[in-house]
């Protein structure tokens, strides 16, 4: 509808002129519903992701990273019907596409987004611990961690046992 593309548009607009501003970027626009920023804000961060994993998957690959895991901690990947082991570039795909399907739906609850963020955190953390160079390039590029991060504190969308990535000063660089 041409309320969300609106909404879309000036999110992608904020992006362009005011990437490092994270405050100005997660700030709630008047006249916008709080879920519907938080909504686009996920919608965005996915795009941005799924270029993120393009530029891991030379390094992260089956035969590299078999499974996903974060430091020694495995994760199970849900795009298989049932949870089981997953490399991590395939689950990282399977958790984009996933991601993508709960946004097309509109169907986003709080439960939703809790759900996506936390599978989402995963590929950041994956690539902190596993390949940190491709971690700090992208991160001093976007500050995509940042905004992700701060977007999933602001929202209450994950407790802090489970952001496990170190603070960032002025996100990497």
């Amino acid at each position: 509808d041409s309320a969300t593309s609106n909404t879309q548009l000036y999110l992608q607009s904020l992006l362009r002129n005011k990437r490092f501003d994270i405050d100005s970027l997660l700030s709630t626009p008047p006249g916008i519903d709080s879920l519907a920023w938080l909504y686009e804000h996920m919608r965005q961060i996915c795009i941005e992701l799924g270029i993120y994993v393009s530029l891991v998957h030379r390094e992260c690959t089956e035969h590299q990273c078999p499974v996903m895991r974060a430091q020694e901690t495995t994760y199970y990947c849900a795009g298989h019907g049932s949870p089981r082991p997953c490399s991590a570039i395939g689950y990282s795909v399977h958790t984009l596409d996933y991601a993508v399907r709960q946004l097309s739906q509109k169907d986003t609850s709080m439960k939703h987004f809790q759900s996506m963020v936390r599978r989402l955190y995963r590929i950041f953390a994956h690539v902190y611990f596993h390949h940190r160079d491709v971690f700090e390039r992208q991160e001093s590029a976007t500050y995509l961690y940042a905004r992700f991060v701060r977007l999933a504190r602001k929202y209450e969308l994950a407790p802090e046992s489970q952001i496990i990535i170190p603070e960032i000063p002025s996100t990497v660089g």
